[in-house]
């Protein structure tokens, strides 16, 4: 029996799937998983009547575990930043260097729920950042570089990931309000 769940839809295109890093990495871990699964696109500026129903708070993904639609609890970060590019700078490095290390993954050989986490928000990086703020990871961090393309190179992440004009569609109102 298929997970029921819903996702962002692509700004503009509501049939296409959206810009959700957190939308993508659950997709991505059922991909990996192999666990059958029905996507439901929502489109954020026009929720359907029945997303509302299950999910009050409007916000995506959610999946549907035992009849009962539960938000992902990754969505929520934990961490504050401050924002800066020496902050992101000070991150990828560190990631760098555990990569140098361990990799080619997070955990070794083998992909893990890390990864499958980090896949989307990196791909955001790598889209968002490069658009409207021309910044790339640096050259220097190659562990970085080889995992961020091991990553996107996957089946997974290319049937999950959306294209790069919608990514750029939903950062637009975050970074130019």
């Amino acid at each position: 029996m298929a997970l029921e769940v819903a996702v962002k839809a692509a700004v503009g295109a509501p049939h296409l799937l959206g810009d959700c890093p957190f939308s993508q990495r659950v997709l991505l871990t059922l991909e990996e998983k192999k666990i059958p699964y029905n996507r439901h696109l929502i489109n954020l500026s026009d929720k359907p009547a029945w997303f509302l129903q299950v999910n009050p708070g409007g916000k995506v993904p959610i999946v549907k575990f035992d009849e009962k639609w539960v938000p992902d609890s990754d969505v929520i970060s934990k961490d504050s930043s401050d924002g800066s590019e020496q902050a992101l700078l000070t991150e990828l490095k560190a990631l760098e260097e555990h990569l140098k290390a361990h990799g080619p993954y997070v955990a070794g050989e083998k992909i893990s729920a890390v990864d499958l986490s980090l896949a989307p928000k990196l791909y955001h990086l790598d889209v968002a950042l490069d658009y409207f703020k021309k910044w790339t990871v640096p050259a220097d961090l190659t562990n970085v570089l080889n995992y961020k393309k091991l990553l996107f190179s996957r089946e997974s992440f290319e049937k999950t990931k959306a294209e790069k004009k919608y990514i750029i569609a939903g950062w637009e109102p975050k970074v130019n309000p």
